[in-house]
């Protein structure tokens, strides 16, 4: 079985490990917990993964968080990735930082990645890890939070939640989505 596994983000310097770019960042643990790395590819940055026999296809997408669909939709169907084994992983202001929420389905929340995807693979029946960014913002502030950094204290603990969701991300494909949820949502 093959997996396309989408980290949502923006690229270049000015968004590194910004909180809209945890998509990006638990891709990238992964890949170096596998000493894997990522080439630069049509649409985005990939990585090929394989977890006791199911092949991972990591997606980067450089078309910019608002674009995304537009990655996710060409990786699906160069690989020949069925809609069931697409797993998106999204920042989510709704979520306190690190907790870790795979659905399904479900609306885009507000999000433009998450908007971009369902508008250009015409449903919003896909998986997706989302992963909590806290919402510790004034009002008008959202933007500027999830473009900003994380705190130090965030910081500190970012590794043990980029393994978790990094184990969430393995068992959503060695296990299926309902175990990988039973598992995982709110840890």
């Amino acid at each position: 079985m093959k997996y396309l596994i989408a980290g949502l983000g923006n690229i270049g310097e000015e968004y590194r490990n910004t909180r809209h770019n945890i998509g990006f960042m638990v891709l990238d643990a992964l890949a170096k917990a596998s000493n894997i790395v990522f080439s630069d590819k049509r649409y985005g940055a990939v990585a090929n993964m394989s977890v006791k026999g199911q092949q991972l296809v990591l997606l980067k997408p450089s078309t910019y968080m608002n674009l995304s669909g537009n990655a996710v939709r060409y990786w699906m169907q160069q690989e020949k990735i069925p809609l069931e084994n697409l797993l998106v992983v999204v920042d989510d202001l709704a979520l306190p930082f690190g907790t870790l929420r795979l659905k399904g389905k479900g609306s885009d929340a507000g999000h433009n990645g998450l908007k971009h995807i369902a508008a250009t693979l015409g449903t919003q029946n896909y998986a997706r890890l989302r992963f909590g960014i806290g919402n510790d913002f004034p009002r008008g502030g959202q933007i500027d939070y999830v473009l900003g950094h994380f705190s130090e204290e965030d910081m500190k603990l970012m590794p043990e939640r980029l393994e978790m969701a990094g184990e969430a991300v393995k068992m959503f494909c060695l296990a299926g989505l309902n175990n990988a949820m039973n598992q995982f949502n709110n840890k």
